[in-house]
């Protein structure tokens, strides 16, 4: 079967998370990627948290399936001709250099573009180009800091907090994903590439956006009914910590179930949903609580609603959270278990849909990764090891018009 991206060539210049979620996501699509690493040692993430001596730690093979590895000294003359000749045969080039990195190396986008006016350049950056910290390094943490994650997440007495998602890395990833997308789609009709980039700040704030709603919301009536602090507490002028309360105006909260005392894990996620309010009262055994005027709707329940999830939890005490979930189900309330990832890692139905997938490699054997999170009915992603360091050097050398005598040059020119 033919795949959505079969034919598109993409020199992949990042390394760490961001950039390689990304052109992972687009090999997933059938795209010819090939991983452009430094000889000798390579992406960082292939030494990071490593867990087997002499084998590419965990970090490295989750984030580049499906890839082609060539090392390349990118400083010799040798190198830049490479670079150039993969250039004038790509369709894209994926990079998270620090800024200038691309044009000290000889390559701004005007020498791009004349060497290939259709190639598209895709570049992770920390924030936008001209923003006064434009030159400051940044990782998934600070991108969390600075894009208004960190401070409308945790607990309303404690400080900030990230969150475990990769909210400034792959989340970026797959934001410069569709922007590349878009930009292939566009050259179709222009004929031309373009330079494309996502700042991790970007990426984080356009997953808060309810929380800049509630800002606004906040900055004109001086309150925010469906946060816990109301109606006992109060608000100061910026959005607050909610601790784990929905976001979407519909109460929720995290609560106990049968052996929370040794697993850390045995709560679910409940939605006190005003739709579905006769159900909840009727699957929690609690049927007066319908047509009490003190109960009836979200802002006569909004003063009691930790003494209702206290109840909640009463009625949980002797169930499991799957035990829960099955009864909850029934009366179509929303809620969900809160899973460990020892649990997804091991889930049956994960297995089947291949959002999660064992994967055989060389040197660490089987593993497990994630699968491409989008499914497509005509294009079946194929999950496969992610390469050695230099493993298709030889080979992308030969695609190149490269002959043996001038690869085994190049080789001996990287070694010097």
């Amino acid at each position: 079967m033919s795949k959505a991206l079969d034919g598109i060539k993409i020199i992949d210049f990042t390394h760490v998370q961001a950039g390689p979620s990304c052109t992972q996501q687009l090999a997933w699509f059938g795209a010819d990627v090939t991983k452009v690493e430094r000889p000798g040692s390579g992406d960082a993430t292939r030494t990071s948290l490593q867990d087997i001596p002499g084998a590419d730690a965990l970090y490295f093979t989750m984030l580049n399936c499906n890839k082609k590895s060539l090392t390349l000294d990118t400083k010799k003359p040798e190198g830049k001709e490479v670079l150039e000749k993969l250039i004038k045969q790509s369709d894209i080039m994926v990079e998270n250099f620090a800024p200038g990195a691309l044009d000290r190396m000889g390559f701004t986008w005007e020498t791009i573009q004349k060497l290939n006016p259709r190639l598209i350049l895709a570049s992770v950056k920390g924030f936008n180009d001209g923003h006064f910290y434009e030159d400051l390094k940044v990782y998934d943490n600070v991108a969390q800091a600075a894009g208004g994650a960190a401070s409308t997440t945790g607990f309303w007495d404690g400080p900030p907090t990230v969150s475990g998602a990769a909210l400034g890395d792959s989340n970026t990833g797959m934001h410069l994903t569709i922007g590349i997308l878009a930009a292939l789609q566009q050259r179709h009709t222009t004929g031309l590439g373009q330079k494309v980039a996502v700042s991790m700040q970007d990426a984080v704030l356009n997953l808060c956006r309810v929380k800049l709603r509630d800002q606004q919301r906040l900055d004109r009536t001086g309150v925010l009914e469906e946060y816990p602090q109301y109606p006992h507490g109060t608000f100061t002028d910026v959005v607050p910590r909610g601790g784990n309360a929905g976001g979407g105006g519909n109460p929720g909260w995290i609560l106990k179930c049968k052996g929370w005392e040794k697993d850390p894990n045995a709560y679910i996620y409940f939605t006190i949903q005003g739709t579905a309010w006769p159900q909840t009262c009727r699957a929690i055994d609690k049927e007066e609580w319908i047509d009490d005027p003190a109960y009836m709707t979200a802002r006569a329940r909004q003063d009691k609603i930790f003494d209702i999830f206290a109840y909640i939890e009463t009625w949980l005490q002797d169930k499991t959270k799957f035990e829960a979930i099955e009864i909850f189900r029934k009366f179509d309330i929303p809620c969900g278990p809160v899973l460990s990832m020892k649990e997804i890692a091991n889930d049956p139905s994960l297995r089947r849909s291949e959002t999660i997938v064992e994967v055989d490699h060389k040197v660490r054997g089987k593993y497990l990764t994630v699968g491409s999170p989008i499914k497509m009915s005509a294009n079946k992603v194929e999950i496969t090891q992610s390469p050695l360091l230099g493993e298709h050097t030889d080979e992308v050398l030969a695609k190149l018009g490269y002959n043996a005598q001038q690869i085994a040059a190049l080789h001996a020119a990287e070694a010097v």
